[in-house]
């Protein structure tokens, strides 16, 4: 799984934050990851340097094998907390898609073995 992390100017994007949220993503994903292949991050602050509620946003876009994308976006007072609404926004997204994968994939398979036995 690539990581990809994007801030706006007035975000800093020192290494020891930017690790920071490679191992928090690494860890929130752990469940999901081999069905991932990139993860692009946008971190940006709405306000800039004035302070304002929920003005830290961090968007995250996954990749998933064989899929479209997806993206969701979580708004905070700070980053740390607009990134760990992220990571579980896309964890819940992610498993809900391959959920979905799969009931479908079953009921498409009882759906076959219904119709050999009537052959």
């Amino acid at each position: 799984m690539n990581i990809q992390i994007n801030t706006d100017r007035h975000i800093k994007g020192q290494e020891a934050f930017l690790e920071k949220i490679t191992n928090n993503l690494k860890n929130g994903l752990s469940r999901v990851s081999d069905h991932i292949t990139r993860v692009e991050v946008h971190l940006s602050d709405d306000n800039a340097k004035k302070n304002g509620l929920n003005d830290k946003r961090c968007i995250m876009e996954a990749r998933l094998e064989g899929r479209q994308p997806i993206a969701i976006s979580c708004q905070a007072e700070n980053l740390d907390q607009a990134i760990d609404g992220a990571i579980e926004k896309l964890v819940k997204l992610i498993e809900n898609k391959l959920e979905r994968q799969h009931d479908k994939k079953r009921r498409d398979s009882n759906l076959s073995k219904r119709e050999a036995k009537k052959s």
